[in-house]
């Protein structure tokens, strides 16, 4: 079969470098899916992207969809035929809507009934006839965010300004708003021009010389590349931060890198400022020497050649030098506050609207970091630090320097409490209680910090559940589940034995089970993070008060028991007491009543694993506790062959129900054996 190679390439005007990458890779796919979905054949799939474009090129494009021989199932034989043998007009009017006709219908069996077949072929079109579809492919696209332009309805990550589209080296015609295919494409916005592309395999080499890197792993590589010639050029450390890297990648057509410098004075600010500014503000890349200590140097990359970066790199130095200026400045006065006196300004910020100001919030996690502090049963000292953090988690948010870098609340909070006498437990609360910043980030290192941490999130999401400001589906502007996450992240770190259902009694939370059910999907994330199977993650958390580090822990037990000897009647076992239980209630159980001894033997195997599997739970000895719950399987099957659960006597009955209901109880602490898929 003839093939052709296909480009298509959307030129717009300069997108968010954030956006780039995966709406690259949603083009490719929308792309990639269509032909799969037209059954048309296709070679290697290469993706570009440049903050101007997005395009994909497929090699080895079949220029005819494969055709399609398939059966076609209709009515039954006995609709099909008549009493004689012959076709119905049902028989007669499917083999036409299938285009055959009654000679091409034959009858096969399906489970036990004959119904009437054909033989459907359906020929396939040429590929070049059904590319125009691609204006729907284009037009469906969806970005975080979007803009109209114009007269036009269309709304798109920014607006469309040309498509290069070809299949060969013909053009695939359709148009976008007012937009017509072509086959032209654009350089370097001032290093290259409109270029002509001949076909689809010349268009990265062709933009290549029109100083245009299409390619971001090829553009990747030269950044990279280039700041290592500049770190042994001047024998300077420069850390990689990956985001950073992939950040400017995805700013610049024509990498190029340079170095600049600034005041060695600058260098009395803290790291944490002069990283931010360079690295968050300027986009730059901080230098470091041999022994980890900043360097009054950066790198950035501009979007160009090499020609006069002497100009360049000058520019870039008066632009940073501001900055560090200002910085300078708002540190300096930041050294003249008060802590207490700034605590008092978050009455004058909002929290939220309904939810009172920054010190009503502030208040909110001193009573909450109290309660649970006595709850870890920590000295008294230890509680007054975790006042105080609380009392001041917040005061550096009416700084100056806040105000100018917001990214650096806490860290800068940490710095100022020290730096005004505050205890050193304190002072590192006060920045530990933001951790986790970010999923999958550091956790809190210290006792204070950590339980700071707890309330502060704890605060924020009972109280935006208590307004119904609750996330759903990719809804979310107040980073709640981010926030869940970082409890259940925090609590499995510190080794706390926590519930849910405990954490949620140190608030006046109205909205317990809606928070209760919130969480334990946040738990059910951070379990799937740990590559725990599905079926464990249910079991476990198909269990009576949920905590956090006890999941996780039982789920890593419970994956190391499945594929060994035994478990798997073990489970099941334990699985059937967990379903007659359904069926009871918590009651007494009445030893009197028992006519065997297998149901005395039960009760005394019941009585001794409780107390073992709350031994091992108190001791956090999760291996110990599922030994306890094995060594049940045994009297559990004794019980089941000598003993009928529904007795015809209601006592009986009654009494049985609640012996299994207790042992159900005993068993769904650690999990839910039925949830388990046991070979």
């Amino acid at each position: 079969m003839s093939k052709q190679d296909l480009l298509l390439e959307i030129g717009l005007e300069e997108m968010p470098a954030r956006f780039l990458h995966d709406s690259m890779v949603q083009l490719g796919d929308k792309l990639t899916g269509w032909l799969a979905e037209k059954n048309i054949a296709h070679g290697e799939v290469k993706l570009f992207n440049t903050p101007r474009r997005l395009a994909v090129y497929i090699k080895d494009v079949a220029e005819k969809q494969a055709d399609i021989q398939e059966e076609a199932k209709g009515p039954a034989k006995k609709i099909a035929l008549d009493a004689d043998g012959n076709w119905t007009k049902a028989a007669i009017g499917f083999s036409k809507g299938q285009g055959a006709g009654v000679d091409d219908l034959y009858i096969k069996d399906v489970n036990g009934t004959e119904y009437v077949f054909v033989q459907k072929f359906q020929a396939g079109q040429e590929t070049k006839t059904l590319l125009p579809q691609l204006e729907n492919l284009i037009t469906g696209m969806h970005f975080p965010k979007n803009m109209r332009w114009g007269t036009q309805d269309l709304r798109y990550i920014r607006p469309i300004k040309w498509i290069a589209a070809l299949f060969g080296k013909d053009v695939i015609p359709f148009d976008i708003t007012n937009v017509e295919t072509g086959r032209n494409t654009q350089g370097h916005r001032f290093l290259g021009r409109e270029v002509s592309v001949d076909a689809p395999s010349s268009y990265e080499e062709l933009l290549k010389e029109q100083h245009v890197i299409a390619d971001p792993k090829v553009r990747k590589q030269m950044i990279q590349v280039q700041l290592d010639a500049l770190a042994n050029e001047k024998k300077w450390n420069i850390p990689i931060d990956e985001d950073l890297l992939n950040e400017v990648n995805h700013l610049v057509e024509y990498p190029t890198a340079l170095y600049g410098s600034f005041e060695p004075e600058f260098l009395s600010l803290p790291e944490e400022v002069l990283v931010t500014t360079m690295k968050e503000h300027q986009r730059y890349f901080p230098v470091k020497d041999e022994n980890g200590n900043l360097l009054p140097h950066f790198i950035t990359v501009r979007n160009g050649n090499s020609h006069a970066l002497e100009n360049v790199a000058r520019g870039n130095e008066k632009v940073l030098r501001a900055r560090l200026s200002d910085a300078a400045f708002f540190y300096k006065e930041d050294q003249k506050l008060n802590i207490d006196e700034n605590v008092k300004k978050l009455e004058n910020i909002v929290f939220h609207e309904e939810l009172g100001s920054l010190g009503d919030k502030v208040r909110r996690v001193v009573t909450i970091a109290g309660k649970l502090a006595v709850r870890l049963k920590a000295d008294e000292q230890t509680q007054k630090h975790v006042k105080r953090a609380a009392e001041i988690s917040k005061f550096d948010l009416v700084t100056h320097m806040i105000y100018e870098f917001p990214e650096l609340q806490g860290v800068m909070g940490e710095k100022y409490a020290r730096m005004l006498g505050e205890d050193e437990a304190v002072a590192a609360a006060v920045n530990e209680h933001y951790m986790p910043r970010a999923a999958g980030g550091e956790v809190p290192s210290t006792f204070t910090g950590a339980v700071v941490a707890l309330a502060d999130k704890l605060d924020t999401i009972a109280s935006f559940f208590s307004i119904d400001v609750i996330p759903t589906g990719s809804q979310d502007p107040y980073g709640l589940r981010r926030q869940a996450s970082g409890i259940v992240s925090i609590l499995i770190d510190r080794n706390w034995g926590i519930s849910f259902k405990e954490l949620l009694s140190l608030t006046e939370t109205e909205k317990e089970n809606e928070l209760l059910d919130f969480f334990t999907q946040r738990l059910k994330y951070v379990l799937n993070a740990e590559d725990i199977r599905h079926d464990v993650i249910e079991a476990v958390l198909d269990s009576t008060e949920l905590e956090p580090y006890a999941a996780v822990s039982k789920a890593k037990v419970l994956e190391k028991h499945l594929g060994t000897p035994g478990f798997k009647e073990t489970a099941e076992s334990l699985g059937r007491v967990i379903s007659i239980s359904k069926k009871g209630e918590s009651r007494d159980i009445k030893p009197d009543l028992f006519e065997n001894e297998q149901e005395k033997k039960l009760f005394d195997a019941y009585q001794k694993t409780k107390d073992s599997v709350a031994e091992s739970f108190a001791s956090k000895n999760y291996e110990q506790a599922l030994a306890a719950l094995s060594g049940l399987k045994e009297p559990i099957e004794d019980y089941f062959n000598y003993t009928m659960v529904n007795a015809d006597n209601e006592a009986l009955k009654t009494n049985r129900l609640a012996q299994m209901t207790a042992l159900a109880d005993v068993i769904k602490s650690f999990a839910n054996m039925n949830h388990l898929i046991v070979k």
